[in-house]
C-alpha cells in the first residue's frame, strides 16, 4: 500500500494538491503587529512551532520554490508573521502564513514577549484561517512550549493539525510510535485534528500528504453551510 493510501488520500486528491501548490506563489507582506497585517481575502493557512522546527523549509518544499520562505541557520530570525499567496489561476487564492518561531530562550525576553502576544492575537482574531499546522519535530515530540499553543487553539476554536518534521532522521518503528502517542494524545483536544502527518522538507517524504490534507479543508470549507 502506498503513503498516500496509508494516510486516507485518493490519488484525486493527490494529485489535486500537486496541482494547487504547482502555481505561482508570491510574497504579499510581513507584519509585526495586527495593525500591519494585510487584507483578509483568500483561506489562510498558518504554520506555527518552535524555532528551527523547519517551516520555511517545509513551506518551500510544498510549493516546490527552494527559496520562497527565508530559511536560516539561526533559529528566532523569522520575527514577523510572513504572508504568501498563490494558487490554481482563476480559484480563489490560497494563502500560506510563516509565523514567528517560539521557544528560543536565547532571544531576548522582550521579544519573545512581543512574538507570543503577535501569535496569539492573531490566531483569536483572524476568521480567514482555514487551519493551523502545528510542526512538531519528529525527533522531539511535544514540548511545553508546544502544549501553550495547543491551549490557545483550543480556547479559540481554531482547528490546527500537527505535522511532524524532519521524520527521515527518526527509524521506522520509533516514528510510528510517535505518531500513535500524538494521535492519542490529541483526542483529548477539542480543535484538534485527529490525524498526524509526518513529512521531511529535505527527501520529500510527506510532502504529497500534506497537500492533499490542504486540499481537502479546502474542499470541506466550501462545503460547510
Amino acid at each position: 500500500m502506498s503513503a498516500a493510501a496509508e494516510a486516507g488520500f485518493s490519488a484525486a486528491e493527490i494529485e489535486a494538491g500537486r496541482l494547487l501548490f504547482a502555481g505561482e506563489w508570491n510574497f504579499v507582506s510581513a507584519a509585526a503587529s495586527l495593525a500591519s497585517l494585510p487584507p483578509m481575502a483568500g483561506p489562510e493557512i498558518a504554520f506555527a512551532g518552535r524555532s528551527n522546527v523547519g517551516k520555511s523549509s517545509l513551506i518551500n518544499a510544498l510549493t516546490g520554490r527552494r527559496a520562497l520562505a527565508r530559511t536560516s541557520n539561526t533559529p528566532g530570525r523569522t520575527q514577523e508573521l510572513i504572508f504568501f499567496a498563490g494558487g490554481v489561476a482563476g480559484t480563489e487564492r490560497l494563502v500560506l502564513v510563516d509565523m514567528p518561531g517560539y521557544g528560543y530562550a536565547a532571544a531576548a525576553k522582550s521579544k519573545i514577549s512581543t512574538w507570543t502576544r503577535l501569535i496569539h492575537d492573531y490566531l483569536l482574531g483572524r476568521s480567514t484561517l482555514a487551519r493551523v499546522y502545528l510542526l512538531v519535530d519528529a525527533r522531539h515530540g511535544l514540548m511545553a512550549t508546544d502544549q501553550e499553543i495547543l491551549g490557545t487553539l483550543d480556547r479559540a476554536a481554531v482547528s490546527y493539525q500537527i505535522v511532524l518534521t524532519k521524520a527521515d532522521r527518526v527509524a521506522a518503528a520509533a516514528l510510528a510510535e510517535r505518531l500513535s502517542s500524538l494521535q492519542a494524545a490529541l483526542a483529548r483536544r477539542p480543535a484538534a485534528y485527529p490525524v498526524v502527518l509526518a513529512s521531511s522538507a529535505q527527501s520529500g517524504a510527506g510532502i504529497a500528504e500534506l497537500r492533499a490534507a490542504v486540499v481537502r479543508l479546502l474542499h470541506e470549507r466550501v462545503l460547510k453551510p
